[in-house]
C-alpha cells in the first residue's frame, strides 16, 4: 500500500472488487484511475514540499483530484 493519503483504497474501501472489475471492462474508467493516481501523487508531493507548488496551483491540484474522484463514485454507483 501507498504512502500517499487519499489513495482509492482508502476512499472507497468495500467497493475495491467493484473498481478492479470496471478498470478492466472500461476504458474510461480505468483512464479515471490513472488520471486520479498522478493527480493524487502531485497533491501529496505539493503538501509535502518535495515539490512545492504555489498554493492557487495546489488548491487547484486538489479541486481537479475531487472532480476525479466524484466521476469515479457515479461510475461506480452506476455499476
Amino acid at each position: 500500500m501507498s504512502n500517499t493519503p487519499h489513495t482509492l483504497a482508502e476512499e472507497f474501501p468495500d467497493q475495491i472488487e467493484a473498481i478492479h472489475k470496471l478498470k478492466v471492462s472500461d476504458p474510461h474508467f480505468a483512464r479515471l484511475l490513472k488520471e486520479y493516481d498522478e493527480v493524487n501523487d502531485q497533491v501529496h508531493l505539493a503538501e509535502t514540499n518535495v515539490q512545492p507548488t504555489d498554493q492557487f496551483e495546489e488548491e487547484k491540484l486538489r479541486k481537479r483530484r475531487l472532480q476525479i474522484k466524484d466521476a469515479i463514485a457515479t461510475a461506480l454507483s452506476a455499476a
